[in-house]
């Protein structure tokens, strides 16, 4: 893991406090995870790749390539479950991740102003599926953060094969990120802020990251209804312990509005299917379908309306 092409790619642009920074604490990211020697010890069992070409504006991120031992990679890619985020298609080895993360860009994408040329941020990227994605429109560089150890090493896994310059995903959470940054056009928050104990601090730091005029992607958990509704889980939503807010759209949008974004509005609403989230052989643990009521899918297991996602896009004002 090296981190060196975007330390100076930072220093370029006059970001060297932001690029001295990160270097002096990279020596402890990843290593001190409990499992970061038996998943270490997978990435490097990945063979080579014959002449490795890669598609990504596919369903699946692809990796085009003869592999002269099909076998041994997928019993490295296997190491590195479970797979939360994809699909990947890595020469012969299909990975069919536990969603379906296709079909979320499919309903965000055509809404999107063009990223070709623009400097992306994308929070809580989990493996890098969505930044692999965004390189079909040949941005001039994508960063995403995540903190998770393992997803860190997924993303190696695929730039062990493609040595990209234009994208870097960096070991960190959002906390860890520079204030009043002012430097992407736009940034993507997907699956994030219904995670955070304070959402409105949130938006405020997610317009702090963009240029004047840039452009937010914000999808997230909704509830049904009119402005003013929000569900406050008591104790578990789905499962999850660390859900916090989850206001109907609308309500969403007037927070943002508040924040001080302009053009604020939902373009996508769609419930999630268990088509969308499931277990697979590469994420066999429990997903989707064992978070909602057995005799009524409408409801989590704690009798709460079952998942539902907005899209929301918003603008940073130009002045």
């Amino acid at each position: 893991m090296n981190w060196d092409r975007l330390f100076d790619l930072l220093r370029r642009h006059g970001l060297n406090y932001w690029a001295d920074e990160l270097r002096a604490r990279s020596d402890q990211w990843l290593v001190n995870h409990g499992d970061y020697r038996r998943w270490k010890k997978a990435l490097d069992a990945l063979p080579p790749l014959e002449n490795a070409q890669a598609c990504f504006d596919l369903p699946a991120v692809t990796v085009s390539s003869l592999c002269l031992d099909n076998a041994v990679l997928r019993d490295a890619l296997l190491g590195l479950m479970p797979w939360r985020k994809g699909p990947y298609q890595i020469a012969d080895v299909y990975i069919d991740s536990e969603w379906r993360s296709d079909l979320k860009w499919e309903r965000v994408l055509p809404h999107l102003a063009p990223l070709r040329d623009r400097r992306v941020l994308d929070i809580g990227c989990g493996n890098g599926y969505h930044c692999w994605r965004m390189l079909a429109q040949s941005p001039a560089v994508v960063l995403g953060i995540e903190p998770s150890v393992l997803f860190n090493l997924q993303f190696a896994a695929l730039q062990k094969y493609l040595q990209r310059d234009d994208i870097h995903l960096l070991p960190i959470g959002v906390e860890d990120m520079p204030e009043k940054l002012g430097w992407f056009d736009s940034v993507f928050s997907m699956g994030v802020l219904y995670h955070r104990k304070s959402p409105v601090d949130h938006l405020y730091q997610l317009k702090d990251f963009l240029v004047p005029g840039g452009e937010l992607c914000l999808e997230t958990l909704v509830i049904e209804g009119p402005a003013g509704r929000l569900l406050l889980p008591q104790a578990r939503y789905a499962r999850m312990r660390n859900v916090w807010f989850i206001p109907s759209s609308q309500e969403l949008v007037g927070w943002l509005q508040r924040c001080g974004f302009v053009n604020v509005r939902v373009v996508d609403e769609s419930v999630t299917s268990t088509e969308e989230q499931r277990a697979t052989e590469w994420m066999q643990f429990e997903s989707l379908e064992q978070c909602l009521d057995r005799n009524n899918p409408a409801l989590t297991v704690e009798g709460l309306p079952a998942p539902r996602r907005a899209v929301v896009l918003a603008e940073r004002p130009a002045s």
